[in-house]
């Protein structure tokens, strides 16, 4: 993420607002739209956010000087076209085309816009190319529009940000906002380190620590740390996928289980070390008042035999 990045946003963010007014989307520069649009016409919501996306395609990867310049050849800018192009999509609700894989088979596979070859850029073949290098397609929309939110919080961040970074503090000061909503996302149960989502997740703590890192030299900036990940598996809990409909489902935590029935076991032997110790010691000191008993009584049989001589 940088500045660049999220400037192209924020144009998108004022001319495609990413929330619904009475009428639905409240897409307002036709421009753009139909310049995007198949045939120059958009004739579904489904068509204006797929022009919006070719927008955002071409205005980092539309040639080699703004490959370079504006992407700076970093494919992770394709993450966050696709995480709003995610949100965009699960926004409307639409039951027709309401995933990645639908808009993939429908707007990019055999529209040439999205296939044509990037002028001057070899290693990426074209637009789709860009996306095939990613796994979004098998990946659950309502999850990833999770990660819009902080997404578009870090990037407000980074245009907050002057180019002579005079207003760290500031920026620093709005920085809780993202924060929090990362905080929710780290305890989010769908985001597991085994997951595909956990990549995205740190590619947010990674670009917001680069935002940090902006602002090293400024001393009255105060970012606020994020906090360390808390995921399930992480606690010990195992998250496991069942059946078609991906059902989640918490094992009980083995390694805990296991620790558990050690310790009782530890506990157990011990008290019988003890109870085998106290009756060693009870029969070794039953036997000691046995023979002092049988030496008394041989003793008394001495004595009166003495007793009988001396009086005869």
């Amino acid at each position: 993420m940088n500045k660049e990045l999220c400037k192209q946003f924020k144009k998108v963010w004022e001319d495609f607002p990413d929330t619904l007014s009475n009428k639905g989307y409240d897409f307002k520069d036709d421009g753009v739209l139909n310049n995007y649009c198949q045939s120059s016409q958009c004739h579904s919501n489904f068509d204006k956010i797929s022009a919006v996306c070719l927008y955002l395609f071409r205005a980092f990867f539309g040639s080699s000087d703004l490959f370079n310049s504006v992407a700076k050849k970093n494919i992770d800018i394709v993450d966050y076209i696709l995480i709003w192009l995610s949100y965009m999509l699960n926004l409307g609700g639409s039951k027709d085309h309401n995933n990645i894989k639908d808009f993939y088979n429908y707007q990019i596979v055999n529209r040439d816009n999205y296939n044509t070859g990037i002028k001057d850029v070899s290693d990426y073949k074209s637009y789709k190319d860009l996306i095939d290098r990613k796994n979004y397609l098998s990946m659950n929309i309502n999850i990833i529009s999770k990660f819009y939110d902080p997404f578009k919080s870090l990037c407000n961040l980074y245009n907050e940000l002057d180019d002579e970074k005079t207003n760290c503090k500031n920026c620093s000061d709005k920085a809780n906002q993202f924060v929090e909503k990362y905080k929710a996302l780290n305890e989010d149960s769908d985001i597991t380190d085994s997951s595909p989502y956990k990549e995205i997740f740190s590619k947010l703590s990674n670009d917001y620590d680069n935002l940090k890192n902006e602002c090293k030299d400024d001393k009255d900036s105060k970012f606020p740390s994020l906090t360390e990940t808390n995921t399930p598996q992480d606690t010990g809990q195992i998250t496991e996928r069942t059946g078609e409909t991906g059902e989640t489902v918490q094992k009980s935590d083995v390694t805990s289980s296991s620790s558990s029935i050690v310790s009782k076991l530890i506990i157990a032997l011990s008290i019988f070390s003890a109870i085998t110790i106290f009756l060693v010691i009870f029969y070794k000191c039953s036997l000691f008042v046995l023979r002092k008993r049988a030496q008394k009584q041989n003793l008394r049989e001495k004595l009166k035999k003495i007793k009988k001589k001396m009086n005869h």
